[in-house]
């Protein structure tokens, strides 16, 4: 077995196979995690007022079954095959024929080759497991981001404490950057956030993005992070400025940050170092 992960083709492979496989259940996190987050909010309230919880559904990640959202068919083993199903079914309930979002083939599809990239790029062993892990959760905060605009401390949080995990060994940088890296990732937003509170009397931003960007921090060191601010501020203009020109998107309207902290996060993580070697290497 460890022959065939060894070879650099098979190792790609199968990582790509089992990334398509996350990505199904991701689509399944991307839904139900903010309605789980939700019904726990509810809850809380309820308890401060002295009421009974709101009665309802058992409602977690694999409870109830997956469902068509239009007749409430449940989702067999064979209508849920990761793009496949997709494909066979032409994009519609195989009950009722309603249209299935694009979204859960796009997830599969991406998540399938980010993990094989990844596999690709670092080869077997911890970097690869670790960016793997990474690699899933930017997948799963992206699209909760973009429905929402709500970063899970469900996922923040645990990530920010296997990237640590992953430093104690020097896997991605050593463990010193590594905590550096989570603290100046939290205060450079914390920051902006505030002196942008202070200049407008507005919140710019959510404390997702600021523990979003301690995660990635603690995964690539401190090091990382002005390359990763830099890489998601100016993404995160120029689609703002798309949007407001184009799609006539009010000024007011917010924007997700998180879809371009995980993106540059992502980049950073393949490539950040020759980037910042050949931008050093101009000056």
């Amino acid at each position: 077995m460890l022959e065939l992960l060894s070879n650099p083709i098979a190792f790609t492979t199968l990582a790509g196979l089992l990334g398509l496989f996350v990505g199904s259940f991701l689509n399944v996190v991307i839904h139900r995690l903010p309605r789980m987050m939700e019904h726990d909010w509810h809850a809380q309230a309820a308890e401060l007022r002295g009421e009974e919880p709101p009665a309802g559904e058992r409602f977690n990640l694999a409870t109830p079954r997956s469902r068509c959202p239009h007749c409430g068919h449940q989702i067999t083993l064979l209508e849920n095959i990761p793009l496949v199903s997709y494909l066979v079914l032409r994009g519609r309930c195989g009950h009722c024929g309603a249209g299935i979002s694009k979204r859960y083939p796009i997830v599969e599809a991406v998540s399938a080759l980010l993990s094989a990239y990844a596999a690709w790029h670092f080869g077997f062993g911890a970097a690869a497991l670790g960016a793997l892990l990474f690699v899933w959760a930017m997948v799963a905060l992206t699209c909760i981001d973009l429905d929402t605009q709500l970063l899970p401390d469900d996922i923040t949080l645990p990530l920010l404490w296997l990237g640590l995990a992953f430093n104690l060994g020097g896997t991605y940088t050593d463990l010193p950057a590594a905590v550096i890296g989570s603290m100046a990732g939290y205060l450079a937003l914390w920051s902006v956030f505030w002196l942008f509170k202070l200049a407008t009397g507005k919140e710019g931003m959510g404390y997702g993005d600021f523990k979003l960007l301690a995660a990635i921090g603690a995964w690539l060191g401190w090091q990382m992070l002005p390359l990763t601010i830099l890489l998601s501020s100016l993404v995160g203009a120029v689609v703002g400025i798309v949007l407001i020109a184009v799609a006539r998107h009010g000024r007011n309207v917010p924007i997700p940050f998180g879809p371009y902290l995980a993106a540059a996060g992502l980049i950073a993580l393949f490539w950040g170092e020759a980037i910042t070697e050949r931008y050093l290497g101009m000056l």
